[in-house]
């Protein structure tokens, strides 16, 4: 893992998330508990729930969500945990389980949403590796690897030679050789890439 994944800066060690923590213990009421937490600090516009509830179930055709959902609305409309919608999780836990014929069960909690993979792509450098270190991958690869896995997380790309003569085919020995350079160069290679048009896995 990578210095910015292990770090604490990135926790709710923070005045913003103690503030929540403190608000969620003991929530103000006007009159069950006026000497609550009053909570200041949140950037979420709620005063209008009411008027956009009323506006859905007035217009179901013009917005996402059906007269029956108008209500529920408000669970995505805020902002959401950092991992993804918990329900989406489960749901896409529960598809994954079904896909490998139910052999084989998902954790929700371990699993974390984006909205591409490109910036999942980039997500994954930032949590393996740290600025310099490398990732072996076959080559020709996709183009914007160079963009998406390199630019901000200034890690490298170490190519791993497949030739047309045997189909592209990956072999041991080509992605032995890469590593010996690499290791010649003073590269430290993180893992290995492997990719195709539709798929991409690290190991």
């Amino acid at each position: 893992m990578s210095r910015i994944a292990t770090n604490d800066q990135h926790r709710e060690n923070s005045p913003y998330f103690h503030g929540w923590n403190a608000y969620e213990r003991n929530r103000f009421h006007p009159t069950q508990n006026p000497q609550g937490v009053i909570q200041m600090g949140l950037a979420e516009n709620q005063l209008c729930f009411d008027l956009i509830e009323k506006w859905i179930r007035e217009n179901p055709n013009a917005s996402i969500c059906t007269g029956e959902g108008a209500d529920e609305f408000k669970e995505i409309a805020t902002f959401q945990d950092y991992h993804g919608l918990k329900e989406f999780r489960h749901a896409v836990a529960k598809f994954m389980g079904k896909v490998r014929g139910n052999r084989v069960k998902f954790d929700p909690g371990r699993i974390v949403m984006s909205g591409r993979a490109t910036g999942a792509n980039e997500t994954i450098m930032f949590c393996l590796a740290d600025p310099g270190d490398a990732f072996l991958v076959p080559s020709p690869y996709y183009p914007a690897f160079d963009r998406d896995l390199r630019w901000r997380t200034e890690v490298q790309i170490v190519p791993v030679d497949c030739h047309s003569s045997n189909g592209f085919r990956l072999t041991r020995a080509a992605v032995e050789l890469a590593y010996k350079k690499a290791q010649e160069s003073n590269i430290n290679v993180k893992g290995l890439i492997l990719t195709n048009p539709g798929r991409w896995q690290f190991l």
